[in-house]
């Protein structure tokens, strides 16, 4: 890099930080938790000069010097000014390939650190104090400058650094449920970001700011479609559209993947079967990858979703999950890509206990999976509801690869409105113990690979984000972008600490202010399973829309579609037996679960209902009966909320004006909607078992037929 070059980098990055930041002024949380605000103390040990290690920059080593002059222009005040040379108080990017002005004798290496991983070491170079960001290729040196803006913006001290890190997962994808029509799928935050007429001719800034957004928390994935697949996508001109955004991504570390819909070779190959043995199919497939391969040279692969909800798959031909993924696996392993196959399947036929049918079809499956496949898998047994216990294909398939999927978007925790942090639930499953032959272990270890020593193992977050203005439909909602990046790279973290470092990026460094914004958000996803599915109930949502509670419907046409085969409320009992005496969902689990969980006395009480079922009298650890127990919940939740709202009302003036605003109006429609949940429920309960309220629980406010009467034809996030 020339000094010409160099100064020219200073100007354009000046004038960059300028036009952000201006912008960002009205904190209208486009600049999510990368705002760069100046911290209420100067960190300590700041370095006022960057430099490469390396004369040229690579267009991932340019991202990170733009991103040290953006940000250090807002946290220090003044830019870090680019030089050639080393100098005292100088931020030093390095990588394998980017190391020729580092002596030898002070150079890591850096090969050994993988290569998403980095160091940052505070050292002396030729007796001057330098800062190295060192990685294990360009992409760890972008990590690790954006672990080092984070501590400046947090305003830590980085006057003596010697730590550093490595994904414990190799995939860490967002997985967009959006299709060509920018329709968003259980999306709450506006249209698809992804504008397809207007792409490969027209590529929008946004999409940038999102690749930026992605690599500070670690993602290095992105599946651009729905699930629910359009085969159009696999096209030619789509193809040229999805190789402008690669373009863009890649050098942020993010590859593209696409939903593949298993009857494209039928849809837009002009043959007559998928059959996934058919020797044709087979050829159509490689046909596609080299296609796609010759336009997006890092593609990273296939996402599917097969036999499921009416999805075709492989068992339209009499095949297995693993024939139909292992064909799609040999179309893109010459070019290193990987399939992801979905495990949320269940069939057209009403099965017995639909929460089994995940487990039944796939652990006779295990090890039949080719190398480069893995399967992913919920959090829970069900569908990403409020509380299920962990999936019990946790530790249940050793010889196969298992991705953990989330559920980023709030479809079932009451969408963009609901304050929702979603980082205790996801600790909740990651920490829990399965077990195997060789003992206990986190379901985490599953994950990572570490218990059966997976080299392919990931995490897959379905996303949240759309073209609002505030990227996810409101403030908090980025909170669960953001802790699903870190737990994608370290499944053992804390979310406590995760939402910590939210607040402090996003709201500033007064730890007063982080405090009550950390305490907030730690008991807001318990009220919500409060006020919606306490003591283990579940699924009690409005049809379709899964908007409020409806727990009444039982006349789908399918049982399991309705919230009625979940409860099974009676005047006597309520609550679904997955016991030996019932469905026997239970015998899935390792022994020490079926114990705990299969013994009435040895079940905690968030997970009764789940598993069991009880009469309404029956006696509470707490010696309240299960009915008065159940109202107590829902008065919990909503007092909660009430909580957080005067928690929320005690921040104003320490909160800019438009983002104080806009979360307390969305605070009081939660507290709203938590009410219509906690009344229309108790309405519901009590016109079946005739019970009286406990002595000082408020009547619902209105009779059941009100609660039954509304209805919402056009919520938003439905699938069409």
């Amino acid at each position: 890099m020339t000094p010409g070059s160099l100064r020219l980098l200073a100007c354009a990055a000046l004038l960059m930080a300028g036009s952000i930041f201006q912008a960002a002024s009205a904190e209208d949380g486009y600049d999510l938790w990368l705002r760069y605000a100046k911290p209420v103390h100067k960190p300590a040990g700041a370095a006022g000069h960057v430099m490469l290690a390396c004369e040229e920059a690579s267009p991932t080593l340019q991202a990170a010097l733009d991103e040290v002059s953006t940000a250090s222009a807002s946290v220090l005040g003044k830019t870090m000014r680019p030089t050639e040379r080393i100098r005292g108080g100088t931020l030093i990017l390095a990588s394998e390939t980017c190391r020729d002005r580092l002596p030898e004798d002070k150079a890591p290496d850096m090969a050994a650190l993988g290569p998403e991983a980095y160091a940052l070491k505070s050292m002396k170079v030729n007796g001057r104090k330098v800062t190295l960001v060192a990685g294990g290729s360009d992409i760890g040196t972008l990590y690790g400058t954006f672990d080092y803006l984070r501590r400046l913006a947090s305003g830590e001290d980085v006057s003596s650094l010697d730590t550093g890190s490595t994904p414990a997962t190799k995939l860490r994808l967002l997985n967009h449920w959006d299709g060509l029509d920018r329709h968003v799928e259980r999306g709450y935050a506006g249209q698809s970001i992804w504008d397809w007429h207007r792409l490969p001719d027209y590529v929008d800034p946004r999409y940038t700011d999102y690749a930026r957004a992605n690599a500070s928390i670690g993602i290095n994935g992105v599946s651009l479609t729905n699930v629910n697949a359009n085969a159009l996508v696999l096209t030619e001109p789509y193809l040229e559209k999805v190789a402008a955004l690669a373009d863009v991504f890649r050098p942020y570390g993010i590859r593209v993947y696409l939903t593949a819909r298993f009857s494209a070779p039928i849809e837009i190959g002009g043959l007559e079967t998928a059959d996934p043995l058919d020797a044709d199919v087979q050829a159509w497939w490689k046909g596609k990858a080299d296609e796609i391969y010759a336009k997006v040279p890092d593609f990273g692969g296939f996402l599917v979703k097969a036999n499921s909800e009416g999805q075709p798959g492989p068992q339209d031909y009499g095949r297995s999950h693993a024939e139909g993924a292992d064909m799609l696996a040999a179309a893109v392993d010459p070019h290193g890509g990987i399939v992801m196959w979905r495990a949320f399947v269940y069939s057209a036929e009403e099965p017995e206990d639909r929460v089994k049918q995940a487990y039944t079809e796939f652990k006779p499956l295990d090890g039949t999976f080719a190398d480069n496949v893995l399967v992913q898998v919920k959090n829970g047994p069900l569908d990403f509801q409020p509380r299920e216990p962990f999936h019990p294909m946790f530790g249940a398939m050793p010889e196969t690869p298992l991705m953990m999927e989330f559920q980023i978007t709030k479809e079932y925790l009451g969408f963009s409105t609901h304050l929702a942090y979603l980082g205790t639930l996801w600790e909740e499953v990651l920490e829990t113990e399965t077990f195997t032959a060789e003992g206990g272990a986190p379901v985490a270890s599953v994950i990572d690979g570490s218990l059966d020593g997976h080299a392919l193992s990931g995490m897959a977050g379905v996303a949240n984000i759309g073209t609002d203005r505030n990227w996810s439909g409101s403030h908090f909602d980025q909170a669960n972008w953001y802790a699903f990046g870190r737990f994608a790279w370290d499944p053992h973290a804390s979310a406590e600490d995760i939402a910590r470092d939210w607040a402090t990026l996003t709201f500033g460094d007064d730890p007063d202010l982080v405090s009550e914004i950390v305490s907030l958000m730690m008991i807001s996803r318990e009220a919500v399973v409060d006020y919606m599915t306490p003591l283990g109930l579940t699924h009690l949502m409005g049809t379709g829309h899964h908007y409020g509670p409806a727990p009444w419907v039982d006349d789908l046409g399918r049982a399991d579609w309705t919230p009625y085969y979940y409860h099974r409320a009676t005047q006597d009992a309520i609550g679904f037996d997955r016991t030996a005496t019932g469905s026997d969902a239970i015998a899935q689990y390792a022994e020490p679960w079926q114990e705990t969980w299969g013994t009435l006395e040895t079940t905690p009480p968030e997970l009764l209902l789940w598993f069991h079922r009880v009469g309404w009298d029956h006696e509470m650890p707490d010696g309240e009966t299960l009915w008065d127990s159940l109202v107590h919940h829902y008065d919990r939740g909503c007092a909660r909320v009430v909580q957080m709202q005067r928690h929320w009302a005690a921040l104003e003036g320490r909160v800019d004006a438009e983002r104080f605003q806009q979360v307390s109006d969305f605070l009081a429609i939660q507290r709203q909607e938590a009410q219509w949940w906690r009344d229309a429920s108790i309405a519901y309960w009590q016109s079946i078992n005739g019970l009286p309220l406990p002595e000082g629980a408020a009547a619902p406010e209105h009779d059941l037929a009100y609660y039954k009467a509304l209805s919402f034809p056009h919520a938003p996030g439905q699938g069409h």
